[in-house]
């Protein structure tokens, strides 16, 4: 029951954090939380939640919030739990380095590398939980 509460209250926490995250770029962009929601395909009042800690978002919908507010991706990630800091990989310095493509196309190209580790990290968790 302890550890229960325990990663119930580091749920709420990351929920906070990336709410307060979320929160603090969208206000330096000088965006509302309306325009911010409309920008990123969910509700006002889910956006509106998500900032405030109550609602913890799933990668799919960081990302378009991250494509809203013109930031990466993995930024979110990291400050949501997804994705933990040091797992920047040869990939996506070279990616980052690449001076032949756009801003826009290095983001793209991130978030499809990002999504294809997260299935694939999904698929080794449900086949090591399938394995006697």
């Amino acid at each position: 029951m302890a550890q229960d509460a325990d990663l119930q209250a580091v749920v709420s926490s990351a929920a906070h954090d990336i709410g307060g995250f979320i929160r603090a770029q969208r206000e330096a962009a000088q965006v509302s939380v309306r325009q911010l929601a409309e920008k990123a395909g969910v509700s006002n009042p889910y956006l509106s939640q998500i900032e405030r800690g109550l609602r913890k978002p799933s990668a799919e919908v960081l990302s378009q919030i991250a494509k809203a507010l013109r930031m990466s991706a993995e930024v979110l990630y990291i400050r949501a739990g997804i994705l933990e800091p040091g797992e920047v990989s040869k990939v996506h310095d070279a990616i980052i380095g690449d001076s032949a493509i756009t801003e826009r196309q290095k983001q793209v190209l991130l978030d499809i590398y990002t999504s294809f580790c997260q299935q694939n990290e999904a698929t080794r968790e449900e086949l090591s939980t399938e394995q006697p």
